[in-house]
């Protein structure tokens, strides 16, 4: 089994190396301050592969975790707190500010720090609805023939019930328009369900404004996917593959989560694939964004569904995907400073992004009782004895000199290996090595 992390192994990536660093010593440019906004598993994914590239010289990040502590500093500054993270990178000389979650996107942080003169990563507000509204990203995939699952959408309570009092078909699928941290979607096996599911979202407002408008679809059926892609505003560059495991109980039972676990990469997905997503959905998408004057620059996230008649989208996200970020990152060769630069000044395609042949695996250590109540607090033991995978912290924070528990997924165990099945392997192993009380865990990830 490798190690997840990369080093040079051949003689011609040491001189290819040397080079480098000559040139960044030429161009005074190997002590970039660099800010990522956030304090998930993401962030802790994308301080630890930010802090290996030889331009960086300090890494913070807000408001961070004890995984994020351990590698850069961590601010005591919301992830949407925007007027202070701007002053902070303003007074600072930020070189380089990634933004890990959707809401200060959506927010609009890109557009205030662009406007401050600061270099940012991330589609602004206008290209982040894709993200921030279902109904525009519906209407959007429609008006511009992108396949997707039928739908109808509303803004009153009343006639969404009287929609699905005759409705006949079911499952059917529940969406909430806006943000709702990934818990907004709701799969309804029957009428009832459904019914409940728009009380909840439209008159009892569980997701708030989220829910003032609300999406009925058809449910789809297939294996799913995520096609995540670097974006300029003229490439598209798709990165490696990986899968990822919603739903909270084995054999995809229970409550939808923010993911419990991903592999890398996805045994379904394959070149062909990857060329029909990308002519079909992925570039007529980013057409589509320009012809309506909000191109798009960043990462675009796909959920895809391979249903008998096609690829079909279910979502985009305009980040990283969490817990995919954990899979895809640790298989990166390429600097990911130098990407996130290329996108910023739109150079992408003079740039050649490289990925190992490795495969990765994460297995997620969420809380009892996620993605509902949970508690916080709880000491984790055991961190200290992982060998051979990286444990990227998504819900944690430190008390004393205890790492704790702060979220309901807590932990994230990742392994890069040659094989898939080493990989899940040593994630298990590591993980059955760390506790904390009421410890939930997929055991079925990559079957």
């Amino acid at each position: 089994m490798s190690s997840p992390f990369f080093f040079i192994s051949t003689s011609s990536d040491y001189i290819e190396y040397q080079i480098f660093v000559s040139k960044c010593i030429q161009m005074g440019n190997l002590d970039m301050k660099v800010l990522v906004v956030g304090g998930g598993g993401r962030e802790h994914t994308l301080v630890w592969k930010l802090a290996q590239s030889v331009r960086v010289s300090k890494v913070y990040c807000a408001p961070g975790n004890a995984g994020t502590a351990g590698i850069g500093t961590n601010l005591p500054i919301s992830d949407n707190d925007i007027p202070a993270l701007l002053t902070f990178a303003r007074d600072n000389n930020i070189g380089l500010t990634v933004v890990g979650p959707e809401v200060p996107l959506v927010n609009g942080i890109v557009d205030e720090f662009e406007a401050a003169g600061l270099r940012i990563f991330g589609p602004n507000a206008r290209a982040a609805i894709l993200e921030g509204s279902k109904v525009f990203t519906k209407e959007l995939l429609y008006k511009y023939g992108i396949p997707t699952a039928e739908y109808h959408r509303f803004t009153d309570a009343s006639k969404a019930l009287d929609f699905l009092a005759s409705n006949t078909v079911y499952p059917i699928v529940v969406k909430a328009d806006g943000l709702a941290a990934g818990k907004g979607v709701l799969i309804s096996l029957s009428r009832e369900e459904a019914q409940q599911g728009v009380k909840d979202m439209m008159e009892d407002k569980v997701f708030g404004n989220a829910g003032d408008e609300i999406i009925i679809e058809e449910f789809m059926t297939g294996p799913e996917l995520s096609m995540l892609c670097f974006v300029d505003s003229k490439t598209a560059k798709p990165m490696v593959s990986a899968k990822d495991y919603k739903r909270i109980g084995e054999g995809d039972t229970g409550l939808n989560t923010g993911g419990m676990g991903a592999i890398s990469p996805n045994p379904l997905y394959d070149q062909e694939l990857e060329n029909y997503c990308l002519e079909n959905i992925i570039e007529p998408t980013l057409e589509g964004m320009r012809q309506e004057g909000r191109p798009f620059k960043g990462i675009l996230y796909c959920g895809i569904m391979l249903t008998e008649s096609g690829p079909k989208v279910l979502e985009y996200n305009v980040r990283f995907g969490d817990p995919e970020t954990q899979v895809i990152l640790p298989r990166l060769e390429t600097d990911l400073v130098d990407i996130f630069e290329a996108v910023i000044d739109d150079k992408l395609a003079e740039l050649d992004v490289r990925w190992d042949k490795a495969a990765a695996a994460t297995v997620v250590l969420a809380s009892k009782g996620y993605p509902e109540a949970y508690p916080k607090g709880l000491p984790i033991t055991g961190l200290d004895e992982v060998k051979g995978s990286v444990v990227f912290h998504a819900g944690t924070s430190e008390k004393e000199s205890d790492t704790v528990t702060s979220g309901g997924r807590v932990l994230n165990v990742t392994t890069r290996a040659y094989s898939l099945e080493d990989a899940l392997s040593a994630s298990y192993q590591n993980a059955d090595l760390i506790q904390f009380d009421g410890k939930t865990i997929r055991r079925d990830i990559g079957s």
